[in-house]
């Protein structure tokens, strides 16, 4: 196989995901073309040498339907010999789009390829897509259906985490997000976001509470205590898992992931375009891979998704310097800590999800680039990037500096 390289990458700061977010006014396919039209300025890039762009989007309807990343290739003064598609797996997606670039470079079937993805959760609610999942008695039935929270607070009672272990976590990823951005670790891969006139928008993440505090988090209600039982969501978990007597609900807006705007690109190309455009590449992509997990709890596939990537790059546990896993939930995170043995030195060193939340279709490509920096700055080799997913699914991938 040809291996492909990662060359470049640039993400939007993240807006608060509401009407009063810095990135409401922004339409996604903007966010999409400013983010591209950046990548490609940067790289000093010929666009006709690109032949795909891939996006993952989430909530494909609406602003974000009608396979935005081609409009969004012209919109960026790209060549219109440049294709493009959209994907959705739901919170993989944008890391999925960048798997699915680097399978066109590997098989050689593409010299180069941007993979990334785009969310404006202001704009375009999370679930306007509908779906016969969470919808579709039969289908619910079927397949014992709750929404995540559920499935986090789940977690957390099975395994016996209590929310001041989840608090803790969230605070920690606070205070990492605070002072990764205070040191300026995220500056030379966070755009400026600008307005029709060229107006600077938003050029820091927006949802960040650097001087919230433990007794803070521990003051807010739990988010899913009333799904749960109102809902009767709890019910049909217990079904599922009839060993546990009550859930515990401990997640809330504090410790599980921010809704927000946010796009993100990746550079992806094999060696010879590379050399071709005057760029040195600064990581490959070593492996990665899939997995279905329990649909009910859903978020439980990062453990299984990672061993199997190191598998398919001949690589154990400890070959890896960094982890990022998407901060869904805090518990989550703690889970696949104790399940895999991770310190947590060495898993979301900058923060996560938590403090500068999750633009679902592009958070998947924001943690390649976020692990790559890192890597750079410590002068280390290997990270493992991953994403619990809707329906019970993980995807992982190995990046490796060049």
């Amino acid at each position: 196989m040809t291996d492909a390289y990662i060359y470049d990458h640039l993400r939007t700061p993240r807006g608060r995901g509401r009407p009063d977010g810095g990135l409401h006014s922004v339409p996604p396919i903007d966010l999409a073309a400013q983010t591209l039209k950046a990548l490609q300025v940067r790289c000093d890039l010929d666009t006709a040498t690109v032949d795909d762009v891939v996006l993952g989007i989430v909530t494909p309807v609406g602003e974000q339907g009608c396979n935005l990343a081609r409009p969004a290739v012209l919109m960026a003064d790209y060549d219109q010999s440049v294709s493009g598609i959209q994907l959705d797996r739901a919170c993989s997606s944008g890391l999925d789009a960048v798997n699915l670039g680097a399978a066109q470079i590997m098989s050689g079937q593409a010299g180069m390829v941007i993979g990334g993805g785009v969310e404006s959760m202001s704009r375009v609610p999370m679930g306007s897509q509908g779906g016969a999942w969470p919808r579709d008695p039969a289908v619910i039935s079927k397949t014992y259906f709750a929404p995540q929270g559920i499935g986090a607070d789940l977690i957390a009672t099975r395994s016996g985490f209590s929310r001041s272990d989840v608090d803790h976590y969230a605070l920690e990823s606070q205070r990492r997000a605070a002072n990764a951005w205070q040191q300026g670790y995220f500056d030379q891969s966070v755009i400026t976001v600008v307005d029709d006139l060229g107006l600077p928008l938003l050029s820091k993440d927006e949802h960040l509470r650097p001087g919230i505090t433990l007794e803070d988090l521990g003051g807010l209600k739990p988010a899913f205590a009333a799904m749960g039982e109102q809902g009767g969501y709890n019910a049909i978990a217990q079904q599922k898992y009839p060993e546990v007597f009550a859930i515990n609900h401990v997640h809330t807006a504090g410790n599980s992931s921010g809704i927000v705007d946010g796009a993100s690109a990746v550079l992806l190309g094999n060696s010879a375009a590379g050399k071709a455009a005057g760029l040195k590449p600064r990581a490959r992509i070593r492996a990665f891979a899939s997995v279905g997990s329990e649909p009910t709890i859903m978020l439980t596939g990062p453990a299984a998704a990672s061993r199997k990537a190191l598998k398919n790059a001949g690589m154990t546990l400890d070959d890896i310097d960094l982890f990022e896993l998407n901060e869904a939930f805090a518990s989550m995170v703690l889970e696949y800590m104790r399940e895999l043995n991770i310190p947590h030195d060495k898993i979301n060193v900058n923060g996560g999800a938590i403090a500068m939340g999750h633009p679902l279709g592009a958070t998947g490509a924001m943690l390649v680039g976020i692990a790559l920096d890192e890597l750079e700055r410590r002068n280390q080799q290997t990270a493992l990037i991953s994403l619990c997913v809707g329906i019970g699914m993980s995807v992982a991938t190995i990046i490796e500096r060049a």
